[in-house]
This record gives C-alpha cells, sequence and structure tokens, in this order.
C-alpha cells in the first residue's frame, strides 16, 4: 500500500493521462496497520479505525480484491483467483504486467504442536484481534456463571505462545481488560484471572535490547504474570497446555504468536529465495538477479547497509515495520527513476531502536540509545504509531478515540455473535422462535 501510494503521488500526471496504470492485488480491501492491534483486543481502538481502506486512500489505482496464486515472471503474467471467479465457478483470471512488485508480507509460523491447530488463536490480523477480545470476555462470562470448578480455573487461564512484540503486548493489553472487567462480576476477582507467557528463549522482547527486556520480564512477573523462558509448548491436546518443563496448565485460551514465514505465494513465483524463504533482494529492492521485479517488507530480504558498514557483514534488514516503510517509500522512487530512465537509489536505514507497550501507561524504549521505561516509554510507543499510521483521516480517529478513553471508563462489551451473524435468524427459522420475544 506504502509502495502504490507514493506511487501514485509521483506519477499522477502520467496516471492522469492514462500512460501509467498502477494495480494493486491483496484478498482485503484494506491493509491492517499491525502494531494497534494489541489495544484493538483490548478495546482501546475500535477496529475499524485500525485498517485503512485501499480504495479511498489508493484513489488513482486500480484495486482488485483476489488472491494470486502463481506468478510467471518469464511471461509477465500473475494468475489470480477473485471473489467473482470464485462465485462463478470460473478459472483463475492471468493479469499482465510490466513491473512486478511482490509484497505480501508474512503469515504465522506454526509447528507441528499436537491440538495447536484445533485450540490454537492466531494474532496477525484484525479479525484474530478481536475474536480473541471476545473470547476472554465470554471465557469470564463461563466462569461467572458455571459451578464447576474445572471449567472455571480453564476459563480463567489465558495462555500465550511466543514473547515477541505481538505476545507480550498482547498478553499485556488483555491481561489490563481482563483483570479491570472483572470488577463488574460479583463472584470474579482480579487475582483469580491467570495469565501464563511462554518464551522457548532465555528473555522476552529481544527489540528492545537485554537491560530493558529483563525490566519488562519484571514488570510483567509484578503483575502476577507467570512467564516462563527456555520453555516450549509441548502438546494442547483437550484443551490442556503441556509444557516442556513437565507443567500442565487445563486452558480454553491459547494464543500462538510465536514467530512469522514468509507468505507462501513467493515458492510460486519461480524467483530467488533465500534459506530463509525470503526473497533475495540487492540493496536497490530488486529481486536479485532479475529485471523488472521488486520487493519490500517481510517477504524480503534486503543488505542492510548500515549494519554493514559497521563490520556486521552478511546482516539483512529485519522483517519489521521500521524497515518496511522506508522500503516502500524508496522502492516507489527506484520505480519511478527507472521509469523515467535514470539510476535506482540504495535503500539505507540506521535502525532507530524499538518500543514495546506493557498495557495502559506501561511500556518499555530504547530508542536513537536512549533507554525509558514506564509512562514515558508508554507516551513515546503511542506518539510513534500515531505519526506512522498512515493517512491524517485515521490519525484523528485514533487521537479522538485515545481522548474519549481518557474520560470514560473502559469498554468491556463481548460481540462474539458478530462471529456468526446468521445464528439468531436460522435459530428463529428452525425452531419457529420469534428474536423479538428474546
Amino acid at each position: 500500500m506504502y509502495t502504490a501510494l507514493s506511487l501514485q503521488r509521483s506519477l499522477k500526471q502520467q496516471l492522469i493521462r492514462g500512460e501509467t496504470q498502477i494495480v494493486v492485488v491483496d484478498p482485503e480491501p484494506y491493509m491492517t496497520y499491525q502494531p494497534f492491534l494489541p489495544e484493538a483486543a483490548a478495546g482501546s481502538i475500535s477496529p475499524r479505525h485500525v485498517v485503512v481502506p485501499l480504495r479511498r486512500t489508493l484513489s488513482r489505482c486500480q484495486v482488485v480484491i483476489g488472491e494470486v496464486k502463481a506468478i510467471d515472471h518469464a511471461e509477465r503474467t500473475a494468475t489470480i483467483e477473485t471473489l467473482a471467479t470464485a462465485e462463478e465457478g470460473t478459472d483463475a483470471i492471468e493479469m499482465p504486467y510490466d513491473e512486478l512488485v511482490l509484497a505480501p508480507g508474512s503469515i504465522s509460523r506454526t509447528l507441528p504442536v499436537p491440538g495447536l491447530a484445533e485450540h490454537g488463536i492466531g494474532f496477525k490480523t484484525v479479525e484474530e484481534a478481536i475474536g480473541l477480545r471476545n473470547h476472554v470476555l465470554e471465557q469470564l462470562d463461563i466462569a461467572s456463571s458455571t459451578r464447576n470448578p474445572e471449567v472455571r480455573d480453564a476459563a480463567l487461564t489465558f495462555v500465550f505462545v511466543g514473547g515477541g512484540y505481538a505476545g507480550v503486548e498482547a498478553l499485556a493489553e488483555l491481561e489490563d481488560m481482563a483483570r479491570y472487567a472483572c470488577r463488574y462480576y460479583h463472584n470474579l476477582q482480579p487475582d483469580d484471572v491467570r495469565f501464563l507467557l511462554v518464551e522457548a528463549s532465555d528473555r522476552i522482547l529481544p527489540e528492545v535490547g537485554a537491560e530493558m527486556g529483563a525490566y519488562a520480564l519484571r514488570e510483567l512477573r509484578g503483575r502476577n504474570i507467570d512467564v516462563r523462558l527456555e520453555t516450549r509448548l509441548d502438546t494442547c491436546e483437550k484443551r490442556v497446555a503441556v509444557l516442556s518443563d513437565g507443567s500442565r496448565h487445563p486452558t480454553r485460551t491459547l494464543v500462538w504468536t510465536a514467530g512469522v514465514k514468509p507468505h507462501p505465494i513467493l515458492a510460486a513465483t519461480g524467483l530467488p529465495l533465500n534459506e530463509r524463504g525470503r526473497l533475495r533482494c540487492t540493496a536497490q529492492l530488486r529481486v536479485d538477479g532479475t529485471e523488472h521485479a521488486w520487493s519490500a517488507g517481510d517477504a524480503a530480504a534486503v543488505p542492510d547497509l548500515a549494519a554493514r558498514a559497521k563490520g556486521d557483514d552478511g546482516a539483512e534488514c529485519a522483517p519489521n515495520a521500521q524497515h518496511a516503510v522506508r522500503q516502500a517509500r524508496r522502492l516507489a522512487e527506484n520505480i519511478a527513476a527507472t521509469l523515467k530512465g535514470e539510476e535506482p537509489a540504495d535503500y539505507r536505514h540506521s535502525y532507530a531502536g524499538s518500543v514495546a507497550s506493557l498495557g495502559l501507561h506501561k511500556g518499555v524504549a530504547h530508542v536513537y540509545g536512549r533507554k525509558l521505561k514506564g509512562y514515558p516509554a508508554w507516551f513515546m510507543h503511542r506518539a510513534y504509531h500515531l505519526s506512522r499510521v498512515p493517512t491524517f483521516n485515521r490519525k484523528a480517529r485514533v487521537l479522538a478515540e485515545w481522548t474519549l478513553a481518557g474520560l470514560f471508563k473502559r469498554e468491556i462489551v463481548s460481540l462474539g455473535s458478530l462471529e456468526h451473524p446468521r445464528a439468531e435468524f436460522e435459530l428463529a427459522a428452525g425452531t419457529g422462535r420469534h428474536p423479538e420475544a428474546s
């Protein structure tokens, strides 16, 4: 989206004259700003403000809602399945192109853990974030209404696997929300809720450095969150999380945030990949050894020139938003330069640091060598991401929601029925029950 947005600005006159066409293919009609997913899950931000509509933002581009199934770069064609082809039962369409930009991002990296596919919950899309919020509040309802102590304990036990950004921020925000919500249940206390974080390495949040990571660990444990380092999830069959340390934890909630892997479409392109399945790219963001093919973001293995200049030979840009957004802008500039017959420039960015939220008014940051924690780090986290979320429209809406959240109490409503919107009608149609009688 960032690449197309920059291109439609730099190629505005060519687009108006019809000399150039920009086609954006995506399975969803929006771009998700993933750093806001934890706050959306906790109810601090409305889910519709976490996403950016492609058609409105990319007004001079042709947006095709569909999924690329294969790419024949020798013929410069992409095979695309759209909603229409699925509805009509027809074959996928072939779309020709002159320049190809592959930026499909990444997907959750799962492991062959017994029971994970059946009971695990991901945390990579806005649908998963809102589904998890509804699920957590639903577990409080179950615990409050049951007389079975085993069901109650399992409902109030929440297991998160993965101590990176996604896992820690999601756990911290939802723990804040769950303990706050307990005050509105007559038979639940905040101390009844149990959160467990499982991390295979010896520390959490490695992106913020060892010192700030240790502070985050102390902060979480000080909130009665059970953090297990150097521990793995062995099985989660029958809703029982069995860890490598031998402990067993009956739970109705297992959130999997243990890393990501490149999108599978990359393997169907025939383009050169590295050992991790990412596209091998040059510093100019071209696919290595390939003309008219470009990439950026999680899908691209781009040389980190700033790190290599400091002696870290072979360093590659980390697959995070800090690099992806900047790569996208450089990529758009390079494509525009190529169309004009000019030489593209190298991508170079010195890593600025990292910020992470640990719940409301709590955070850690390691930015430009400075280390912050607590409220200052949390404020910096919000300020940074507010500046980075695309479009003024979204910035204004998110800021308005944060302002209102400071004046009123937190929302604790579960809208789990949104996941099955026809359930009530199907019940009425099948049983004769009138919905208005409920």
